[in-house]
């Protein structure tokens, strides 16, 4: 790995500012102004709808309702302002906030699981950026500071780092806490295929429309969809095409579509993963992304919980997979919190080097995976075969006999269930629980032993009948993610085996998160 500075602790600014300690320091001049924008954000709804409504002579008095709240946002931002402070101590950073009411928070440095640096195009516009300190409980940041001077965000993120390193009982400094290991950067080119491997166009679509579904007066969107739907039919009658060139017409849409939400994909990962940098200082993971909104986040590795590898059609037709990450962190709503991308995009075997290096104890890949019970793939198919049955139900009850054909979607699931238990499997060694899983879309999930919280064997009726089970495996931030760590499908007597073993090493081995 080569040493290399961020560019964003590069500026002269940043190298030379100092933080005293036991001095209380405010925030930045201007820190009302964003403290203003970001509580009008929260509040733009009703107050475009009061000025609208008010809009009318007869309705004036929700105009000035809109005004007085206005005001009392920026009152409120002034006077966060002027009651705000922060002490960096020895071990400790104190927040001191109120005026009224009084309040003194004491966050230690060793607690402290990332610090986040945010800025948008606002922020950069006034050098100035958001240092948010997040922590592995609650369900918001320790501390918001809204906004530092750049060169104090950079030089507070450096402080914590290098003495939550000092206070970690693994830690080890590894040079300059301006300087750190570059362990993956991503170029454009890289970027682009990340845009036309992920799906982030059809989200956002798919949310825009859900979006104008409910603003739209009651079947307004559903009439004008069939509306034009009949225009471009009868233009595609007009060409006395007849229905081979309907078809080929609805083909030509749906290319047109694909392409489109492929270039919207393509634009949206510019825009979230342009200068893409994983660098390594010390023992903490630094992550800046972001074309004009900078997100800067920084956290230890042992903050790490769980490990997953992500390898979808698309990535295979690049050449690619994802690795992503578990962090103790805790999410809020939709906010983005905490680190959990360390490659967005990479090969695998970029991917398993990264893994390698983050893990030098552990054997990754596996040297042998173990396979599910020999009647897997029944069970996986269960669900295919049960919605194959409701779904003829329903198309017999609307279209008659032609219901039936809703049934060949049972040979299908089966087909579907015995590719995902040929290549689904697990290991377990000294160090980490693996699991893979997936056929068309695969997926490798693996943690530390030392990282598990509990475990839980689990059966239904069909398993004990099967004679298989499955163990549940739990790591902080479990939550954060769709994919949980489990061992599915096993027999049952080698997933008590299992559980008797990892119960007691993970009942001996200290938690350190």
């Amino acid at each position: 790995m080569t040493t290399t500075p961020d560019p964003a602790d590069t500026g002269a600014g940043a190298a030379a500012v100092d933080l005293p300690t036991d001095h209380e320091r405010r925030l930045h001049p201007l820190s009302w102004l964003f403290v203003l924008v970001s509580s009008i954000g929260r509040f733009l709804v009703p107050l475009v709808a009061l000025v609208v409504l008010g809009g009318r002579g007869e309705d004036s008095w929700q105009l000035a309702a809109a005004g007085i709240g206005v005001a009392a946002l920026v009152v409120g931002a002034v006077w966060r302002y002027f009651t705000w402070r922060y002490r960096i101590g020895s071990d400790s950073l104190f927040v001191r906030s109120g005026l009224l009411e009084r309040s003194l928070r004491q966050i230690p440095f060793s607690r402290i699981h990332d610090v986040a640096v945010h800025q948008t195009l606002l922020h950069r516009l006034f050098d100035v950026a958001e240092v948010r300190l997040e922590s592995a409980s609650g369900d918001k940041p320790e501390a918001r500071m809204q906004v530092l001077r750049l060169d104090e965000a950079l030089a507070l993120e450096r402080l914590i780092r290098g003495r939550g390193e000092v206070a970690a009982p693994d830690a080890a400094q590894a040079g300059p806490a301006d300087e750190g290991d570059l362990l993956l950067s991503l170029p454009t080119s890289e970027v682009i295929r990340l845009g036309l491997i992920s799906n982030r166009g059809m989200v956002l679509v798919a949310g825009a429309f859900a979006l104008a579904w409910q603003v739209s007066p009651d079947g307004g969107l559903a009439e004008a969809m069939a509306r034009y739907g009949r225009q471009a039919f009868g233009y595609a009658g007009s060409l006395a095409l007849g229905w081979v060139g309907a078809v080929l017409g609805a083909l030509a849409v749906l290319a047109i579509a694909l392409v489109l939400l492929r270039v919207l994909s393509v634009l949206l990962a510019l825009v979230q993963y342009h200068g893409f940098r994983l660098a390594e200082h010390g023992r903490r993971l630094t992550v800046s992304r972001g074309l004009f909104t900078r997100r800067r986040n920084s956290v230890p590795r042992r903050r790490i919980q769980a490990w997953t590898l992500v390898e979808s059609f698309t990535h295979r037709l690049f050449g690619r997979r994802s690795l992503n990450v578990d962090t103790a962190v805790l999410g809020e709503g939709n906010e983005e919190r905490g680190l959990s991308e360390l490659a967005p995009v990479g090969t695998p075997g970029r991917c398993d080097d990264l893994v390698r290096h983050l893990l030098p104890q552990a054997q990754w890949p596996p040297a042998g995976w173990q396979r599910l019970h020999r009647l897997a793939w029944l069970r996986l198919s269960i669900g295919g075969a049960v919605f194959a049955l409701v779904l003829s139900a329903a198309l017999g009850w609307r279209f008659g006999a032609w219901g039936l054909l809703g049934l060949l979607w049972i040979p299908w699931s089966v087909f579907v269930a015995r590719q995902h238990a040929r290549r689904a499997g697990f290991c377990v060694d000294n160090q980490l629980v693996a699991v893979r899983e997936g056929w068309w879309s695969r997926h490798w999930r693996f943690a530390e032993i030392g990282k598990l919280q509990a475990l839980q064997l689990r059966q239904g009726p069909l398993d004990r009948w099967l004679g298989m089970a499955s163990l549940w495996l739990d790591t902080a931030g479990a939550r954060q993610v769709s994919v949980p760590l489990r061992i599915r499908y096993v027999d049952e007597q080698e997933a008590r085996a299992l559980m008797a073993r990892l119960g007691p090493e993970v009942a001996r081995r200290p938690l350190r998160w």
